[in-house]
């Protein structure tokens, strides 16, 4: 693990070291309706229907806590955040302002923060098109999500975890049995 500055002055802190791992879902809007989809304009919306190319998104984290990167598989573009807080795709998801934080909420949806500007969030209209993040908040439903699984895309897919055999329970001896025990061995 290093700490390092980028070329932009922020300190930032890589994770060379740690196994990232990579996760294929869609993320369905709660206000559109639809699932989030990066297109191959570059452009990010929330009209996506459930099993569509474009909508099947690989989530990859990036480093300590909830931290992920988000990148279309069809198109290989990141969701990214300019600095007036519109959704652009891009074709490197190195920056910080394609980093986002998820935030599991209490109604169970997760809101999705960006890592550079802080309080901005991933948004969507009704009509599916992005908010801007400057005017969003974390309770808002336009920064709702949830993550469900591409269509067809089967649980059998991932690794079941390995189930292990409980130890059997040692009772603890009362004073009769420690006696008892200490007759059988022959001492005193």
């Amino acid at each position: 693990m290093r700490l390092r500055t980028s070329r932009l002055g922020y300190l930032r802190l890589s994770d060379r070291m740690s196994r990232r791992l990579t996760r294929t879902y869609q993320l369905y809007s709660r206000t559109s309706g639809k699932h989030v989809q990066v297109l191959a304009n570059k452009r990010v919306n929330a009209n996506g229907d459930d099993g569509a190319v474009h909508a099947k998104l690989e989530v990859e984290t990036d480093s300590f806590g909830s931290r992920v990167r988000i990148k279309g598989v069809k198109t290989g573009y990141y969701i990214c955040m300019n600095k007036r807080g519109k959704l652009i795709g891009k074709r490197k998801g190195r920056g910080k302002d394609c980093i986002f934080t998820e935030i599991v909420l209490e109604n169970n949806y997760t809101a999705l923060q960006n890592a550079k500007y802080e309080g901005w969030y991933m948004a969507f209209t009704r009509k599916g098109r992005p908010r801007k993040a400057s005017k969003t908040k974390q309770h808002q439903r336009e920064a709702h999500f949830m993550k469900r699984l591409p269509r067809g895309h089967l649980l059998s897919d991932r690794r079941p975890f390995d189930v292990l055999p409980l130890p059997v329970p040692v009772q603890p001896l009362s004073r009769r049995t420690k006696h008892s025990h200490h007759q059988r061995s022959g001492g005193r």
